[in-house]
């Protein structure tokens, strides 16, 4: 049912429809009539909800600034585990991951050829020239922050190196193609995988970013490979992830079929990610949990 102007409007602001989102409906029906795709109404969150987002964003922030020091050469997957689960409980907050699909740790600890969703372990011992990648996903006060980063341990192979610094470009680049409102994701597909090819990389297909913030996956899909101009319309009130997994090899990968949720790439060449969760606003996307 079309609302009224003076309708209370239907993101829970509490507020008018016509001081609220009426404007940027028109803009999306606009968008619609021209052949965009625009996102749905439950994609775009109000001003309360972003606020909790971002409180939460900067917890889980907090979260991989404290582990940081501890991701040593000899260290165990499962020992980081461990205390990313005591210092999250210690701040009131929620090791997301933890149970999430019947996920076993609290965060995911992704070493050289895994592609992600790695589970910590006893047997997973941190080694000189590893390269680490730390995903974690906190819930605090109901909202969620979700980021990732990528560690270096001693005399890291001078290409594997450059693909872990290329990832961080990459992601820039994508964050860059925000730097304003109605972009699409198409738009950061297409930026992030010319990007990484043009390296001699591949972009991995089957795993990318999400929208996040009242659960701790949502839609829209935030695929890293795309052409400009199609897929989902990015709209004020959107908040996402990006989070691009590049492999210095093949685009190919598999998951571990033991445990279920181990992603490798399939021709055992090293792979990198790193994830910002990011808002888009009025005048561009804010990075909330880095």
């Amino acid at each position: 049912m079309k609302l009224g102007r003076n309708d209370m409007c239907w993101c829970g602001s509490g507020k008018k429809y016509k001081a609220c989102h009426l404007a940027l409906d028109d803009k999306l029906e606009d968008m619609k009539n021209r052949g965009f795709k625009i996102p749905t109404h439950a994609m775009i969150k109000n001003a309360e909800q972003i606020e909790g987002i971002r409180e939460a964003s900067k917890v889980n922030t907090s979260v991989l600034d404290y582990i940081t020091p501890f991701v040593k050469i000899g260290v165990s997957t499962r020992e980081l585990d461990d205390l990313i689960y005591n210092y999250t409980k210690s701040i009131d907050a929620i090791p997301a991951c933890l149970g999430y699909e019947g996920y076993p740790k609290s965060v995911c600890i992704s070493v050289n050829d895994v592609v992600c969703h790695g589970i910590p372990s006893d047997d997973i011992i941190l080694q000189d020239g590893d390269i680490v990648n730390i995903d974690c996903t906190t819930e605090y006060k109901g909202y969620f922050g979700d980021s990732s980063r990528m560690f270096m341990l001693g005399n890291v192979d001078p290409a594997w190196k450059k693909l872990v610094e290329d990832t961080k470009k990459a992601l820039d680049i994508g964050v860059e193609v925000c730097s304003k409102p109605y972009v699409t994701i198409g738009d950061i597909g297409y930026a992030i995988n010319k990007f990484a090819q043009d390296q001699g990389y591949s972009v991995v297909r089957e795993i990318g970013g999400h929208g996040v913030g009242l659960a701790i996956h949502e839609e829209p899909y935030v695929s890293h490979i795309g052409q400009p101009g199609k897929d989902y319309v990015l709209a004020p009130g959107m908040v996402f992830t990006i989070e691009p997994m590049i492999n210095m090899g093949g685009p190919d990968v598999y998951q571990d079929a033991d445990d279920g949720w181990t992603i490798y790439t399939e021709d055992g060449s090293p792979s990198a990610q790193w994830e910002y969760t990011l808002v888009m606003t009025e005048h561009g996307v804010e990075i909330l949990a880095h």
